[in-house]
């Protein structure tokens, strides 16, 4: 097994580099035959924030509540098995409980009132005898040491030394544990986990292809239609899709505060509903470009995605600035009276700029695009994608959609229309 672990991981002699994913489907598949492993593949800081919001170290936890301990293993067997053929699901595992030999003392209260003790008391005995009780200091040097008293080592908890130990009395007497309780040997957990003063029981993955939200919803679906739950018994999921639900929330929010902020700014600036949404139209056209991206990094919407789309409204809507706000500059202060010429000269005049800082974005989003199988670029990879894609994909609708959108709804400025009706009575009153 080992042997094939190496293998997985070592040079292949000359094959081709394989990427993270096929990586990681190689190490999943030889760790699979190992018995009694349970793998989690991830990243030191993923698995502590995993763990921050789940308590465990995987994406997704199923959390299954109840009273009893064999109906929660069962019933985590039950989601373990319906999950497993939910696409997506990678590192599938539930918490390995199992039974493990135990010694059970349980104390006989009439024995203890017969001999005036008290369950705490004898308690504190037992404990004391096993895993010791501090009962001083000792001092070498500057060390400070805590004098423990206990058992002796080689006497190990088993039936015949716990019922030997000796438990004072306030009579003076000393009564072995066999009198005092009933000890016998038993199985029980080898862990119990809580959560909210209940038991529950975790089935873990991780998400490999899909987004985590799908994967919730089919694991929901399929436990709700297949499993009847006992009365008092419920299913909790965790993980990383909570944040990421919340965070899509309030990144939804922001990108319309944002989208509102960009038209009372242009609205502001222009003074003309008309050139606001006119400028506003290049948000659309980069959505276009940005949804081509996503689709060709997987088809998974991220929150470096989202990113990326708000990201791209902004340079969209500063090229559709610099095409609108020259067309009215030349219409203003340079004379141009004919709408359509001032339009065309426009477009064509701020080519070169719009070009110039777009090709400057995205060349250096190019590195980004093209390092996402390199480790820590899971974050920047999704957002450069979109944003390139977005850019150009507006880049080149708004030198071919707003000039004709411009012509057609638009209108010239005031100073304009002035201008043209002056020049008109001047040629008019010349004919005459």
């Amino acid at each position: 097994m080992l042997g094939a672990l190496h293998e997985s991981l070592g040079p292949r002699n000359g094959l081709p580099r394989r990427s993270k994913a096929e990586l990681l489907e190689a190490l999943r598949k030889d760790l699979a035959a190992i018995p009694g492993i349970q793998a989690t593949f991830g990243q030191p800081i993923g698995h502590r924030i995993d763990h921050m919001l789940s308590g465990t170290r995987a994406n997704i936890a199923v959390k299954i509540f109840g009273d009893d301990l064999p109906t929660l293993r069962n019933l985590a067997r039950q989601v373990e098995d319906l999950m497993r053929d939910i696409p997506g699901v990678v590192d599938l595992s539930a918490e390995q409980q199992v039974e493990v030999p135990q010694v059970r003392v349980e104390f006989r209260r009439a024995a203890l009132a017969r001999y005036g003790l008290h369950i705490s008391e004898t308690a504190t005995a037992l404990a004391a005898a096993f895993r010791g009780e501090v009962v001083g200091q000792v001092l070498e040097g500057r060390n400070t040491y805590d004098l423990t008293l206990r058992l002796a080592p080689s006497k190990q908890a088993s039936l015949a030394t716990v019922g030997e130990v000796l438990v004072d009395t306030p009579s003076g007497f000393k009564v072995p544990m066999k009198t005092l309780a009933h000890i016998y040997e038993d199985r029980g957990p080898n862990f119990i986990m809580r959560e909210d003063v209940q038991r529950k029981i975790v089935v873990t993955c991780n998400v490999a292809g899909r987004d985590m939200g799908g994967v919730v919803d089919d694991a929901k679906e399929v436990i709700e239609a297949n499993i009847d739950l006992p009365r008092g018994y419920y299913v909790e999921f965790g993980g990383q899709f909570e944040s990421a639900a919340a965070t899509n929330q309030r990144l939804a929010l922001l990108g319309v505060l944002v989208i509102l902020g960009i038209g009372f700014m242009l609205h502001v600036m222009f003074r003309s509903m008309r050139d606001a949404l006119l400028i506003m139209v290049n948000l659309p056209l980069a959505l276009i470009g940005g949804v081509a991206g996503v689709y060709f990094a997987g088809g998974v919407i991220s929150i470096a995605s989202i990113i990326g789309f708000i990201s791209v409204f902004g340079i969209a809507a500063r090229n559709g600035i610099m095409l609108v706000s020259h067309v009215r500059h030349l219409q203003a202060h340079e004379g141009v009276t004919d709408f359509a010429e001032s339009v065309r000269r426009g477009s064509m005049e701020r080519l070169a700029p719009i070009l110039m800082t777009a090709l400057a974005t995205g060349l250096a989003l190019i590195p980004l695009a093209l390092r996402g199988e390199e480790p820590g670029t899971e974050i920047l990879t999704p957002m450069a994608i979109v944003i390139l894609f977005g850019l150009l994909s507006s880049t080149v609708l708004n030198m071919l959609v707003v000039p004709a959108l411009f012509v057609r709804f638009s209108r010239p400025t005031d100073n304009a229309v002035a201008t043209a009706m002056s020049g008109e009575l001047v040629s008019d009153g010349g004919a005459l």
